[in-house]
């Protein structure tokens, strides 16, 4: 019964999860906002106004359908935190067929397709999924009004989808499918970044479906490429559109003296026809890789649109509106969270002992546009020259997990103190270094004292820098191994 049919059964055994699920949610779901977050998102979604940068454009629209459905006005947050309750079902739902997809994948194609063979994989499906719907991190997420459930819904949707596209690599139209997860990723822009976490597993799956043979160095290579894609996509794609949006705008506005927002409309012309074009000669030409990249491209445009409605609302001078992003330079400092101190390349930046050393080059800060509307034009507000203390470049590598100056102290802990050398022989100074590493050593200090002193006699001092070992072992014992793999366990 379940073996001959067992599309049908896998079909309705997801759906029986998507609705336990739902229920469960549904029943105990908050009745108003979390003090976090949550009381924001609330208010930005039920009346579309602009929250914190970087924003969540889509799941403040659909808050504001769910929104429609109060019948008071205290039963607003209530509705809104029903997203997160569907979000979550959805999720619970994907996550059930792709886990029958895979377990039925390990049952070898030799052997018949029993109806005991069904009732495992379906079995699967079931006591994986509805053990995630149960599980407190999930389920706290799932009633409450928070970006977290809408980002594992679309994490969980990529994965199903890229799971159908490499299962229908060779059927004709099985490219469809690639297609769809371009627009899918393209709204994680509008929801949380971590949606894009489940592009290098799209790029393995397609990596083991198109190659039989595995080899330490197809792999790496493969592991590599899904990283550059991912960081492509996360870190180049919307934000080199918006760059060149804000640069077209203040262009045609300032150079060429055209009305304010007419560099915006130019630009986005200017895409429209080359995706036009593109795909008018890709498809004449016979071009069918290069029609389905076209393709893929315009379909991750239609997806940010969704960021759209932030200038839109910002023009609109609704009540919360956060940072103003009214234009597209502003729309990109927005995007950026330029409001927020800078952060390194996570490659290559500053070590946390560059609190203890001497400052380095004053580095350019970057200049900040509004409009002036007497002048008709964009004017740049603030001293961005040599605005910046730059660190000292002794105190940077490559690989710089312990940077944050503000954990200083817990990084201590961790590794031990920072060591030291004098750069003067004073008698009295290094009496009062020898004390004070004796009395760290003897616990009669702590960690706090001993930053104290770093900081009061730093002229003084050279500290040393972590080494790179140093920010390795913190990375795979601390970051891999405690916050990721303990809580991933």
């Amino acid at each position: 019964m379940f073996a001959k049919n067992f599309e049908k059964w896998e079909t309705r055994f997801g759906w029986v999860a998507f609705f336990i699920a739902l229920v469960t949610y549904g029943l105990t779901v908050e009745p108003t906002g979390s003090f976090w977050d949550a009381g924001e998102y609330i208010t930005t979604s039920a009346k579309l106004q602009v929250g914190h940068p970087p924003g969540a454009p889509l799941l403040q629209m659909i808050g504001a359908f769910f929104a429609m459905f109060a019948l008071e006005a205290d039963q607003v947050a209530r509705m809104v935190n029903y997203v997160s309750g569907v979000s979550s079902a959805f999720t619970i739902l994907f996550m059930f067929w792709t886990i029958t997809n895979l377990v039925r994948k390990l049952i070898p194609s030799s052997v018949s397709f029993t109806n005991g063979h069904a009732i495992a994989v379906l079995g699967s499906g079931l006591v994986g999924s509805l053990a995630f719907t149960y599980s407190d991190s999930f389920w706290f997420n799932a009633v409450e009004t928070e970006v977290y459930a809408m980002a594992s819904f679309i994490m969980a949707l990529l994965l199903w989808l890229g799971l159908k596209w490499t299962d229908n690599l060779d059927h004709p139209r099985g490219n469809r499918y690639l297609v769809l997860i371009s627009f899918v990723i393209g709204l994680t822009f509008g929801v949380q970044f971590m949606g894009f976490l489940a592009i290098p597993s799209i790029g393995l799956l397609y990596y083991f479906k198109r190659y039989k043979e595995t080899t330490v160095t197809n792999f790496l290579i493969a592991n590599i490429l899904v990283i550059v894609l991912l960081m492509l996509v996360y870190k180049f794609s919307l934000t080199y559109v918006l760059k060149l949006f804000g640069w077209g705008e203040v262009f045609f506005i300032n150079s060429i003296g055209l009305p304010f927002n007419s560099g915006t409309i130019i630009i986005g012309l200017l895409f429209t026809a080359a995706f036009y074009f593109g795909l008018r000669y890709t498809r004449k030409n016979n071009f069918r890789i290069a029609n389905t990249v076209v393709l893929c491209a315009l379909f991750l445009f239609l997806g940010f649109s969704s960021w759209m409605i932030l200038p839109i609302r910002a023009n609109a001078n609704v009540v919360v509106n956060e940072n103003n992003p009214s234009d597209a330079r502003s729309l990109l400092a927005y995007y950026n969270r330029e409001q927020y101190p800078g952060v390194d390349s996570p490659i290559y930046g500053t070590y946390y002992s560059n609190l203890f050393a001497p400052p380095g080059e004053d580095k350019d800060d970057k200049p900040k546009y509004e409009r002036d509307e007497a002048l008709g034009k964009y004017i740049i507000v603030n001293n961005y020259k040599g605005a910046m203390q730059g660190p000292n470049e002794d105190h940077r590598g490559i690989l710089p997990r312990l940077w944050s100056e503000q954990h200083a102290e817990n990084y201590m802990k961790y590794f031990g103190p920072l060591d030291f050398r004098l750069k003067s022989s004073n008698e009295e100074l290094r009496r009062a270094a020898a004390q004070v590493k004796n009395g760290l050593a003897n616990g009669e200090i702590d960690e706090a004292q001993y930053i104290s002193f770093l900081r009061q006699f730093g002229e003084y001092l050279e500290v040393e820098p972590p080494s790179v070992w140093d920010n390795l072992t913190y990375m795979f014992q601390f970051q891999f191994g405690y916050m990721y793999w303990r809580y991933f366990m």
